[in-house]
């Protein structure tokens, strides 16, 4: 199969846990929509896809529900949290303090917090594809969006 095979064709969050902020259903509507255009996505052991990913939370875990893009099951992985506890909670108050920044702080301020943000974002985007190594291939980029999904799905909760 050719590369072009193993990518996601659609993504949703579980919805049984509500909407939050305009600005997280922002970054939401947005991380789906980059993740849908371009992305890299391997489940291990499988042929290809492209594939439906279902992100949901449950009991503290995180539930990806792989499905082809014609609802046939691939897999379904659980992974602790624990792991992203600390680095979910720094990126949040850097996240605030960035939303606050952009209403009246100088542009340098504002530069400043976003590096800030991005760093602790790409920690916890490595983070995932350590989590996920063996299990689904992913690339920095897919593992970014996903871990802004992980993000809104953990702001919602």
């Amino acid at each position: 199969m050719g590369q072009g095979e193993f990518r996601l064709c659609d993504v949703v969050l579980d919805d049984s846990i509500g909407r939050s902020t305009p600005d997280v259903e922002h970054e939401r509507a947005v991380a789906i929509f980059d993740l849908v255009e371009e992305n890299s996505f391997q489940p291990h052991g499988h042929v290809g896809g492209p594939y439906k990913l279902r992100l949901s939370l449950v009991s503290a875990r995180l539930v990806l529900t792989i499905t082809t893009d014609a609802d046939e099951d691939v897999a379904t992985h659980i992974l602790s949290l624990t792991p992203f506890r600390r680095i979910i909670k720094d990126y949040f108050m850097v996240c605030e303090s960035y939303y606050e920044a952009i209403k009246t702080a100088t542009p340098s301020r504002i530069e400043a917090i976003d590096m800030g943000r991005r760093g602790i974002h790409n920690e916890g985007s490595q983070t995932l594809m350590d989590r996920l190594d063996g299990k689904i291939g992913v690339d920095f980029d897919t593992a970014r969006r996903l871990f802004t999904l992980v993000c809104v799905l953990y702001w919602r909760g």
